[in-house]
């Protein structure tokens, strides 16, 4: 990446992307947080410098800066990836640990977070806006779609569906072919042994609903 970037979100999620991109030799331009107690301070040496609205900062996005949105809350995140979208007619770029895997053989979207040990096997499609913490498995042949957060440490088993904005916990395992209907949340430690439907919670081993 030639440019440097512009992060969105300076809490825990900023701090790991700022940590790959520095690793990745990518320069980080600045922060932008809407906590206001956090503005002028700095992570590092890079400096919280205003709102994630403020077009003094904004308008260098798709021309000397790239963006990236490390916001946990799903829905603040599609705003600002809307935002984006309608303001700078961008979409943020990915930020992707060194350390984890990715086959040559699989796709993946725009704006995603791949912390150190990822590891995605061949044939898979990773959707955009997608938060993916360390050492997640994904075996082949499973599709994950947009604004999907999953834990440390979860196992997904090949030819799995994950639609989206779900949650899935640290720890979790998901068996063979299954499907993870949208908006779902599935419980740290859990084990998934049948389809979950869409606006759903499950939790145990095996999963049941709550």
């Amino acid at each position: 990446m030639k440019n440097p970037v512009l992060i969105f979100g300076a809490g825990s999620l900023g701090k790991t992307a700022a940590e790959i991109f520095n690793q990745n030799e990518v320069l980080i331009y600045g922060f932008l947080d809407d906590k206001t107690d956090l503005h002028n301070k700095e992570i590092g040496t890079v400096t919280i410098m205003g709102n994630t609205d403020d077009d003094g900062f904004l308008k260098y996005i798709g021309g000397k800066t790239e963006a990236f949105v490390a916001i946990k809350n799903r829905e603040d995140r599609k705003r600002i990836v809307g935002m984006l979208n309608e303001r700078r007619k961008v979409m943020p770029v990915n930020a992707i640990h060194r350390n984890s895997i990715m086959s040559e053989d699989s796709s993946i979207g725009h704006g995603n977070l791949l912390n150190a040990g990822v590891i995605i096997g061949p044939f898979c499609s990773l959707g955009s806006h997608n938060i993916l913490q360390m050492g997640v498995k994904i075996e082949p042949n499973s599709t994950i779609g947009d604004f999907v957060e999953i834990g440390t440490g979860a196992n997904i088993s090949s030819g799995v569906t994950i639609e989206e904005g779900v949650f899935i916990g640290a720890g979790v395992t998901i068996v063979s072919g299954i499907t993870v209907g949208k908006n779902s949340r599935i419980g740290a430690g859990s084990v998934v042994i049948e389809n979950v439907t869409e606006n759903t919670t499950v939790f145990g081993n095996p999963a049941k609903k709550l």
